[in-house]
């Protein structure tokens, strides 16, 4: 069993740049795949960037792609996400996941989630 807790949500101005940040503890977090994935208001829970166990691949929604950045160390059982040039849209509840069957499935299929860290990008 797995346990993750996200941090570093906030307010933050169009254009600004946040870091997340998710702490696991428990299982095997240096041997599973991991995600960042974000739900809106009124809207699904969305895949925004996953990265693979030794964190050699990872992968991007096209919205966030050249603005986001994935990265892990297994070392300290962290999973970061670097959100730069923030728009409006990234408004959103967002969510560490880990332990997929593979890297590109839909949500319901990860094993473990966190509560969520709300990041709210207004001017």
């Amino acid at each position: 069993q797995m346990t993750l807790v996200e941090s570093g949500g906030g307010w933050i101005q169009p254009g600004g740049s946040l870091r997340l940040s998710c702490a696991a503890s428990g299982g095997t977090f240096s041997s599973v795949g991991m995600g960042w994935f974000h739900q809106a208001p009124g809207k699904e829970r969305e895949r925004v960037a996953v990265i693979s166990w030794s964190g050699n691949t990872a992968y991007y929604a096209d919205p966030v792609n050249g603005r986001f950045t994935i990265s892990r160390d297994n070392a300290k059982n962290m999973l970061y996400l670097q959100m730069d040039n923030l728009e409006v849209a990234d408004t959103a509840i967002y969510y560490c996941a880990g332990d997929p069957p593979s890297l590109i499935v839909p949500a319901n299929e990860w094993a473990y989630w966190g509560q969520g860290t709300r990041v709210t990008v207004s001017s």
